[in-house]
């Protein structure tokens, strides 16, 4: 994978990549290039090992993905793949929607409930403004191919436009949404400004990379990192680094209250039966890493810590806990 744009030492504003998180303006990024690679590298290995199916994500036409990503703007991505199937079926090229009646895509819209009715004239437009060749310097019946010129379409907007750029051409930059942005503040306690956002999006995005980069982080956001984080579940491969989940603080921009389980007791001790359903038998200081990445055999979260933990489980009978020469061994009551 190839780095992008500044080095990890500095961000193109001249703010220190891996600095403290000091007075809200440094994210806690990575600190040297090879941590950088190895947090770019585990997000697209993650994305690329498994995600969620979705037929746009499956072709590289500017005229389909458009169509996709003006129907998720108002809908839940699931209900979206039928209406985009039906709207293909209806519509198969961006002649065909620019030769249509504007009040059969309108009705369309309203038939498939896929929200303000003006998006439906704004698509229209779009693939009109495509087949005349409306863009500056672009052919007709083509698309532009960079995030500048497809905001000369009809109410394509900058994140429409970038995502389009993106997955149809890999010729995007970031994508900042609110998924992302969530992402971003919660894995290094990026601070809730836009400018900042954006800083740390493009940082971390490899250059030439940008559809499955894109594609990887929100992804990550939907799956792993929504308003209640799926963290161990959905295997999040920044955890390792991840500010929040060292924390326990998952608050993030649009999740203005911390979720009563994240950070819990509870929580914690559901970590320990499933490293030890996963590893069998381990000791505190094997076991410790596996629930808390800030562990540390004399920290505040340490064996004490975890010592008092196990003994709450194996008092509800879950856990056993045994001394042995090598210190203290902990596993699942069968």
């Amino acid at each position: 994978m190839t780095d992008a744009g500044p080095g990890p030492e500095e961000l193109a504003d001249g703010t220190a990549a891996g600095a403290a998180h000091e007075d809200g303006d440094a994210p806690a990024l990575p600190d040297d290039t090879e941590a950088v690679e190895r947090v770019r590298e585990a997000l697209v290995a993650w994305y690329e090992a498994d995600h969620r199916s979705f037929p746009w994500r499956e072709t590289e036409d500017p005229y389909e993905i458009l169509v996709s990503e003006v129907m998720s703007q108002q809908t839940q991505l699931d209900r979206v793949v039928e209406a985009w199937h039906d709207f293909l079926d209806e519509w198969p090229t961006v002649e065909a929607l620019a030769d249509a009646d504007r009040g059969d895509v309108v009705g369309f819209w309203t038939d498939h409930s896929l929200g303000y009715n003006n998006r439906a004239k704004y698509l229209h437009e779009a693939a009109r403004q495509v087949v005349a060749g409306e863009v500056d310097g672009v052919d007709a019946g083509e698309f532009p191919r960079t995030p500048e010129g497809l905001q000369e379409l009809m109410g394509v907007g900058p994140y429409t436009a970038n995502a389009v750029a993106s997955f149809a051409f890999n010729e995007g930059d970031a994508v900042v949404d609110t998924n992302v942005k969530r992402v971003l503040h919660r894995a290094f306690d990026t601070p809730d400004e836009d400018d900042a956002f954006e800083r740390v999006a493009r940082f971390l995005m490899p250059a030439t990379e940008s559809r499955v980069w894109n594609n990887a982080i929100m992804e990550l956001g939907g799956v792993a990192c929504g308003k209640t984080p799926n963290c161990d579940e959905a295997d999040c491969p920044w955890r390792e680094w991840c500010h929040a989940y060292a924390t326990n603080d998952f608050t993030a921009p649009d999740v203005p209250t911390q979720p009563d389980f994240e950070g819990s007791r509870r929580q914690m001790r559901g970590r320990v039966v499933r490293a030890l359903s996963s590893h069998g038998e381990l000791g505190l200081d094997d076991l410790g890493p596996r629930v808390r990445v800030d562990y540390t055999p004399d920290g505040e979260y340490g064996r004490e810590w975890l010592r008092d933990l196990v003994e709450d489980l194996a008092d509800d009978g879950l856990v056993a806990v045994a001394d042995a020469d090598e210190g203290v061994v902990v596993e699942l009551r069968r």
